[in-house]
């Protein structure tokens, strides 16, 4: 079973970047696709980037596409989404999640598919 820990986030004015790492400990992260999302209150959760386990596949929602990246670091069981020109339309809880998948290279957005959760980071936006 793996758990992840989520760091990074807070309070940025629109156009600022902000990183946020989710470091997973209990199991060994080249065997799992990632994924970002996150949820506005009384809205639905939504996927915002996913990687696969080898990082050679990536896919961005359209609304983050050129601004946000979604990177790992295998070696170090880490797993990144570097966010830049953020809007106060990004503003909300971020989580990242796990998939199983062993001896595979894909990826899923998904929700239903990721198996393992972090404890979620608020990322607020000023205009």
């Amino acid at each position: 079973q793996v758990q992840l820990v989520q760091s990074g986030g807070g309070l940025v004015q629109a156009g600022a970047s902000l990183r946020l790492s989710c470091a997973a400990s209990g199991d060994t992260l080249s065997m799992y696709a990632m994924g970002w999302y996150r949820q506005v209150p009384g809205k639905l959760r939504e996927y915002v980037a996913a990687i696969s386990p080898s990082g050679g596949n990536t896919y961005y929602r359209d609304s983050v596409k050129g601004r946000f990246t979604i990177s790992r670091d295998n070696a170090k069981n880490t797993v990144y989404l570097q966010m830049n020109s953020l809007t106060p339309e990004d503003t909300a809880v971020y989580y990242c999640a796990a998939d199983l998948m062993p001896g595979s290279d894909y990826l899923t957005i998904l929700e239903y598919e990721y198996d393992y959760w972090g404890q979620g980071t608020q990322v607020t936006v000023s205009s």
